[in-house]
């Protein structure tokens, strides 16, 4: 079953998102656009080490173009990485700029590397999309994981989120005995539950990584979305479900295997608690951005009809029924945890 039928616009940043992006100094000055990105000259494939096609592909700029464009990346990773402090760049070099053409937004990726020690990271250049920057927002907020991104007009800049993709996961290491099964079923649990409570959709396992952090005696589990283009969107509840996703199939299977749906309830709860506390913490910056959010369309008006409806279903709460936008039916839905 596909869960998402059409293929989401790009929503422009507005006035109200632009003035809380001004206001909590996301929205700076940069040196490179993206549309100064798209004027490469040519590309070639990006293989990964295996020699398989990536679906990348690695451009070059013209010789005139190429020394200021990476001098610009530079001061961008350092505005990024390092509040803006240029000393860093003494070390760093662009490697190379690739592009995901079949990507809904068509990002950019930029390799920096660290000539002393050849250590390398890579950032994202993409066109802003308020609803993925509304997704960065509130994964920043409301989730365990900390995420750094930056806006200029129309031009989003995002790190890296380092983890195993979820498919690479599922298809190399489910199987080996060696890890523990019931530590990453739980965690799919609490990921599943803070996508239902904020809103993000879509989230089968080509759309979240897993970073794995050894401990002295076990091994940690955390599941990271990396895209957020679904951030509040769709019309369907269960497009904000993980477990919904045929591609999650694998490691719903574990969980089935290893809780019992009163774990299952457990593990719920104990993260709404969490969700409650991270919101109670940054309950300014919340209600900002909240009060942004239902001042601009970001999905079309039937999606809001019907995901309204299908979450007051869910909750036998009519209060979701008076939401008139999806910044609405968001902050109903948070306001379940309390």
């Amino acid at each position: 079953m596909t869960l998402i039928k059409k293929k989401k616009i790009i929503y422009p940043i507005n006035e109200p998102l632009r003035k809380f992006l001004i206001e909590y100094k996301k929205e700076i000055d940069i040196p490179v656009s993206y549309s100064d990105l798209t004027r490469f000259t040519s590309s070639i494939n990006l293989y990964d080490k295996k020699g398989e096609d990536t679906l990348w592909l690695t451009v070059f700029y013209a010789s005139e173009d190429m020394k200021e464009i990476y001098d610009g990346l530079k001061k961008i990773y350092a505005m990024l990485k390092a509040d803006g402090d240029l000393s860093v760049m003494q070390h760093l070099y662009i490697d190379r700029v690739d592009l995901c053409s079949y990507g809904n937004t068509k990002p950019f990726r930029v390799r920096v590397v660290n000539q002393i020690n050849d250590n390398f990271d890579y950032y994202y250049i993409k066109q802003a999309d308020a609803s993925r920057v509304y997704g960065l927002e509130l994964e920043d907020m409301i989730s365990p994981n900390r995420i750094n991104y930056l806006v200029h007009k129309q031009t989003l800049i995002e790190e890296h989120i380092a983890g195993i993709p979820g498919y690479q996961f599922i298809k190399e290491r489910l199987k080996d005995l060696e890890f523990n099964k019931i530590r990453l079923a739980k965690e799919f649990v609490k990921f599943n539950e803070r996508c239902f409570v904020r809103l993000l959709g879509d989230m089968h396992s080509n759309n979240f990584v897993i970073d794995i952090t050894p401990d002295f005696e076990e091994v940690h589990y955390r599941i990271r979305a990396i895209d957020f283009d679904q951030q509040s969107f769709e019309g369907r509840r269960i497009v904000y479900m993980p477990q919904y996703f045929k591609e999650n199939n694998p490691i719903i299977q574990l969980g089935i295997d290893m809780m019992t749906p009163a774990t299952v309830q457990q593990y719920q709860k104990e993260e709404r608690s969490l969700m409650a506390q991270r919101i109670k913490a940054s309950l300014h910056s919340v209600k900002d951005l909240l009060k942004a959010m239902r001042k601009e369309p970001i999905s079309p008006k039937e999606n809001v009809i019907q995901l309204r409806e299908e979450l007051a279903d869910f909750y036998k709460n009519d209060k979701f029924l008076k939401a008139r936008n999806m910044g609405s039916v968001l902050q109903t839905s948070l306001e379940m945890l309390f």
